[in-house]
């Protein structure tokens, strides 16, 4: 595990046990992002959702995404990886009910060594906006590899500003909702040192990078200031 990924991993621990309760504060936009990008799964399994689809979940925390694609994807095998042992804590006993042989966990910094696979579906949310560029566009390729023919990967994310002058409108647009949604003052201050260890990408480069990985059918099927629901598909 690398220095930063380690540091994440322990900022992360240490915000586990509210994880869940302020995403709808954190996320203003929470119901139209998540919904966004379950639409894009939903319309890309068609009638394969009652069939059984092998997903992973690169980043994936408390587990809180993947319970929603469990949820359009009744009979999907979720595979969860994440770098923090106490948020994947959350997500097994989100689970709690699952047979084994549909959810499985691993404590890992996927930004190293074989993603496994093959899988139908890779999906990911807040999660590698963590990394910097380079690790980014290594990541696509990753992903790329690892999925199946008409594989789907969705990533759910922040993304940089095109200007100076939008990022510091994001921001503040950030800042204005957050804190007029009532959220505590304590777990505000909490994200912004969180978000002190994001290495956002424009959208625009990060669709590039995606195209340039192999992916097709590249699109944004959702943005609101910095949060932006991207995919591809292997072909």
């Amino acid at each position: 595990m690398s220095g930063s990924s380690n540091a994440i991993g322990q900022l992360f621990s240490l915000g586990a046990q509210n994880y869940d309760a302020v995403r709808r504060n954190l996320v203003p936009c929470f119901d139209g992002f998540y919904g966004s990008a379950l639409e894009v799964i939903g319309d890309w399994a068609g009638a394969r959702a009652s069939t059984t689809l092998e997903v992973l979940d690169l980043g994936a925390g408390t587990g809180l995404f993947s319970a929603m694609v469990m949820s359009r994807l009744p009979l999907a095998r979720l595979h969860l990886m994440d770098v923090s042992d106490a948020m994947l804590a959350h997500a097994r006993s989100r689970f709690a009910g699952a047979a084994d042989s549909d959810v499985s966990f691993e404590v890992r910094d996927y930004t190293h060594g074989s993603l496994g696979g093959p899988w139908d579906l890779v999906v990911s949310a807040l999660s590698i906006h963590h990394l910097d560029d380079g690790a980014k566009r290594a990541l696509f390729a990753r992903v790329f590899e690892a999925l199946r023919p008409a594989g789907l990967f969705i990533n759910a994310e922040q993304v940089l500003g095109p200007t100076p002058a939008a990022e510091a409108r994001y921001r503040r647009r950030w800042d204005e909702q957050v804190l007029g949604s009532g959220v505590d003052r304590g777990e505000y201050e909490r994200a912004v040192e969180r978000m002190r260890h994001d290495r956002c990408a424009t959208l625009g480069d990060q669709l590039e990078w995606m195209r340039a990985a192999g992916f097709a059918e590249v699109d944004c099927a959702f943005k609101q200031w910095r949060f932006a629901v991207y995919f591809g598909m292997r072909p």
